[in-house]
């Protein structure tokens, strides 16, 4: 059965405080969140996402204020991003609270926090009063949904795979947010988004390190945010419509200079593909600038060897 669809924030905080599923909109993709303190209630996000037991999940609060309630305590980097950046699409890690539930962190001694923001959901956040974990809602490791509609299709058929969705909207970010390791000295960009890697970078004064290590954060698998349908990548747009003269049916995307449309749109695209049974997407990658690191990442991912 599907799940209903509301725009009513009274609805989505009923369900949450009943240990339910909700499908959140904020202005990086759609989560399913359930309550962080709620262990029963996160199990089911694993269970609905087919997501590994280990991946950890993001902890959604209401204000910048309520980061300390999240950590043992907030090291001087994730301090200085969460002033610039919250309400954002911006995730710190930081050493976890002894309350923080292993369930949410998948066992690791560290908490991605995040302030969303999206209207609807900065309201739930802040009448909640506590922090919703959570990841993007959809099936495990495919492309993530920027629409109602999106999470409907993925997950409306899944058993106890989402109780209610919070309808917010198109995405206006549609890329998910960037992950600063602020656990380690320099910090690290674990996950290129929606700010801008020079903008970190700016911040902290250059106190920034590449992402080094096994993954330990949201969308650090080398396959990910993939659609069925195969994704080859282009360096630029002539070489795009060469690698697409080879295909049967290819859906050229990236012939742009809009990097702000292009983050909006690309999920959508990917998603297109196959409902239009295309044989492939051809991506033009764009500049390793602004938010073309977070598209160039999204690319890459989706269109590397799938395991299994």
């Amino acid at each position: 059965m599907a799940p209903r669809v509301s725009t009513d924030v009274d609805d989505a905080l009923a369900v949450l405080r009943a240990g339910g599923l909700v499908a959140i909109p904020t202005e990086t993709v759609y989560g399913l969140a359930a309550d962080a303190s709620d262990e029963a209630a996160v199990r089911r996000i694993f269970a609905a996402k087919g997501r590994p037991a280990d991946h950890p999940l993001i902890v959604h609060v209401a204000d910048a204020d309520q980061l300390p309630r999240w950590a043992a305590h907030v090291p001087p980097a994730a301090a200085t991003l969460a002033a610039a950046c919250w309400p954002g699409p911006l995730t710190v890690l930081v050493p976890r609270a002894d309350h923080v539930l292993d369930v949410v962190t998948g066992g690791r001694p560290a908490v991605g926090v995040r302030v969303p923001a999206h209207p609807l959901t900065t309201e739930l956040l802040h009448r909640f009063g506590g922090g919703l974990a959570a990841p993007s809602a959809n099936r495990f490791g495919r492309v993530s949904p920027t629409t109602a509609a999106h999470v409907v299709r993925d997950l409306g058929d899944v058993p106890g795979g989402v109780d209610l969705v919070l309808d917010g909207g198109p995405c206006p970010v549609g890329v998910e947010s960037t992950i600063v390791d602020c656990t380690v000295v320099p910090a690290q960009v674990l996950r290129p988004g929606g700010i801008p890697t020079e903008q970190v970078e700016r911040l902290l004064a250059g106190a920034v390190a590449p992402a080094s290590g096994p993954s330990r954060a949201s969308g650090m698998l080398a396959s990910h945010y993939a659609p069925a349908c195969p994704v080859l990548l282009a360096d630029s747009v002539d070489a795009a419509r060469v690698i697409a003269g080879r295909e049967a049916n290819p859906l050229v995307i990236g012939d742009t200079d809009d990097l702000v449309g292009y983050a909006q749109q690309l999920y959508d695209l990917l998603r297109r593909a196959d409902d239009e049974g295309r044989s492939a997407v051809v991506a033009v990658m764009p500049p390793a600038a602004g938010l073309g690191h977070a598209i160039r990442d999204r690319l890459l991912k989706a269109s590397a060897d799938r395991a299994g």
